[in-house]
């Protein structure tokens, strides 16, 4: 009698030990470095993440014995040799979605960053990965302004090569509610930036999802994904010192604070709780740090003209001040003290005080009745000024400048009065001029400057709802960097003025462009139709904003073309703000379709859009228009109004009343929804 062998069905889960889960986790610890690093969220900023995707895999190794779901072995492979990495890949995911939601390590100061692992720490460095080129930097944006399922939904796609059912069954693991929503919105972000993401059943001839953890690599024939640049690898680091003048004067300092510290202390145990624990604005007070003036870094006069970095790290110290050691100390005493007590504006995104780091020195001098000093902190643009006599008193503006290039680091607004500012021009401009953007037939007026680089009186458009003009400033970079390249920039009431761009209608069979300056004809009547729209982004930090045409549609009853625009507003912090515009035939202003917050809409990572609108033809009929942009095959309206028609366009009668109510909807190439803002 023979008994066969029972035989463990692939389904049946199998028991993971410590031992081979430690082996999987050293095997594959750049690969769940990576995954990780990738899914946190961007507030922590770089060296703060570095370090804690990496303390999130040290910690994922498991104290017991885990059960992990079966699956079937791949051939050729021990089984359970990818168990360990499947577990491992887990628990990581669920560490980093908890990081998001996460509140700040000491709660009650305010701070804006998740508690992360103890271990590794590093002491007297930043770790950061290498610094990558724009599309690095377009999809890190894009990634910031998404949630965390969507941001693990992109890692396993793209680096673990995961199928989308593959992928959503690892995001059901880690708790995510709905993984299927999550892994739609990856796949049309992934896609937009080239990577490759598996068709829904896998790829041909592939071993089932989630068997064996492929190797991160790009397709044979085509270009490497994105995500595995080095830009996202946080196993291959650069390191940079903290400020050694400063840790060295707290060497030096030591034995003193701590005989101060004695002395001090028995007199604060005996006094009763102080007034003076918080500034006047409820801000505790710290010690003021402010720098010696000679630390200021500074940067030689030609460097603009031999780097790649054009931005704000190549601004050369100009101005008659600049070795004016008391006004320099004033204005970094003000940006290192929390408690000073002088008038100070901080601008969305941007940070309260210094970072303890030496800034850089861009301007020092007299400007409109006010010293003015103008300081580059890493990532935030600072703007110190007093007056030189009489009344008034001292005013520190803050601005968040992440990402400033060689068009949003070309001007800073170094004084403000009624109807007008007088602008710092980045060493690299070589012509500068104005125009009103409600007169694109009107040619740029000359703007004239002093050789330091500051303009005189520029006239701003006015708030309040006013919009007879709207002056924006026309400047063109020297050859030494860029042949012919002009821009424009527009003041909407910030410390940087708001670069301005175009992307025109598309044209078939072609693939879209990015934004393009918005100084050619085309782009300036564009502009004079949505210019007043634009009144709507002051004091909300705006970066740049994009004039995008991404459809044009024939009205009904023959009554002209009418253009569908979606205006785009990045901001420095990286949330994006759109509005979608429709401007019927002639040359009046546009009318709005719609808005959408916080979203990547319109931009490289989301062009597939939908909008709607309620017209009134000549005859007095009243319609319902719908517009796509060119991946939407289909259009539906519901609601109210009941309509479907093939292509990107609708076009349906429908009482005023009923077709404002209505809601649309549309279908892609790939049949994935997209849906109008309401």
């Amino acid at each position: 009698m023979f008994m066969r062998r029972p035989t463990i069905p692939d389904s049946e889960p199998r028991v993971l030990d410590v031992e081979r889960a430690e082996a999987a986790l050293m095997e594959h610890y750049a690969r769940l470095v990576r995954l990780v690093y990738v899914t946190l969220p961007r507030s922590l900023g770089r060296h703060r993440r570095v370090l804690a995707a990496h303390g999130l895999v040290q910690r994922a190794l498991p104290r017991r014995r885990v059960v992990v779901p079966g699956q079937r072995p791949v051939a050729g492979r021990p089984e359970g040799a990818t168990d360990g990495y499947r577990a491992l890949r887990v628990r990581v995911l669920r560490a980093a979605r908890d990081q998001e939601a996460r509140p700040g390590r000491f709660p009650g100061t305010g701070s804006r960053w998740p508690a992360r692992p103890a271990l590794p720490a590093v002491w007297g460095l930043r770790v950061f990965p290498q610094s990558g080129g724009a599309e690095e930097l377009a999809l890190d944006r894009a990634l910031a302004e998404t949630a965390w399922p969507v941001r693990a939904a992109v890692a396993l796609l793209v680096l673990d090569g995961l199928s989308p059912d593959g992928a959503a069954r690892v995001l059901r693991e880690t708790g995510v509610g709905e993984p299927g929503e999550a892994v739609a919105a990856a796949r049309r972000l992934a896609a937009t930036q080239g990577s490759r993401t598996p068709a829904a059943g896998g790829p041909a001839g592939a071993a089932p999802a989630e068997t064996e953890p492929p190797p991160p690599a790009a397709d044979a024939g085509g270009p490497a994904p994105v995500l595995l640049a080095p830009e996202f690898d946080p196993c291959l680091l650069r390191a940079r010192p903290t400020d050694l003048l400063r840790r060295r004067q707290r060497v030096r300092s030591a034995v003193t604070a701590v005989l101060l510290a004695v002395c001090v202390g028995g007199v604060a145990v005996s006094l009763p709780d102080a007034a003076g624990d918080r500034a006047a604005d409820g801000r505790p007070r710290q010690t003021a740090r402010a720098t010696a003036a000679e630390l200021l870094r500074r940067t030689p006069a030609d460097v603009w003209a031999d780097t790649s970095r054009v931005d704000f790290t190549a601004w050369p110290a100009r101005g008659g001040r600049t070795a004016d050691r008391p006004l320099l100390e004033r204005a970094l005493r003000a940006w290192s003290d929390p408690a000073w007590p002088g008038r100070r504006s901080t601008e969305a995104g941007a940070a309260y005080t210094g970072s303890g780091r030496a800034p850089r020195l861009l301007f020092a001098g007299d400007v409109d009745g006010r010293a003015v000093v103008v300081l580059h902190d890493d990532l935030t643009l600072v703007r110190y000024s007093e007056p030189l006599r009489g009344d008034g008193g001292p005013e520190l503006v803050s601005s968040l400048t992440d990402g400033a290039d060689v068009t949003t680091a070309a001007a800073v607004v170094v004084s403000r009065t009624s109807g007008s500012v007088r602008l710092l021009l980045a060493p690299w401009i070589a012509e500068a001029g104005t125009r009103d953007l409600l007169a694109p037939d009107t040619p740029s007026r000359d703007v004239p400057r002093s050789a330091s680089g500051l303009t005189g009186p520029v006239p701003v458009p006015s708030g309040g709802g006013d919009c007879g003009t709207w002056p924006v400033v026309q400047l063109r970079s020297s050859s030494r960097i860029v042949e012919k390249h002009a821009f424009l920039l527009t003041d909407l009431g910030g410390l940087s003025p708001v670069h301005l761009t175009y992307m025109p209608p598309p044209t078939p069979g072609e693939r879209p462009r990015p934004p393009r300056e918005a100084t050619g004809p085309q782009a300036l009547l564009g502009w004079a139709r949505t210019a007043c729209r634009l009144d709507g982004l002051r004091g909300q930090g705006v970066r740049a904003v994009n004039h995008w045409v991404f459809a044009q549609q024939e009205l009904p009853e023959r009554a002209g073309q009418a253009t569908w625009v979606c205006a785009r507003a990045d901001t420095w912090r990286g949330p994006g703000r759109v509005e979608y515009l429709f401007l019927g035939p002639g040359t009046g202003p546009a009318r709005p379709a719609g808005v959408r917050k916080n979203t990547a809409e319109c931009s490289r990572f989301g062009q597939d859009v939908l909008a709607d609108v309620g017209w009134r033809a000549p005859s007095g009929s009243s319609y319902l228009l719908a517009a796509g942009s060119r991946s939407v095959t289909r259009v539906k309206a519901s609601g109210p109004v009941r309509a479907t028609a093939d292509g990107r366009f609708l076009a349906v009668r429908a009482a005023a009343s009923r077709g404002t109510d209505a809601e649309v909807t549309g279908r892609l190439t790939e049949g994935a929804p997209v849906r109008a803002p309401r």
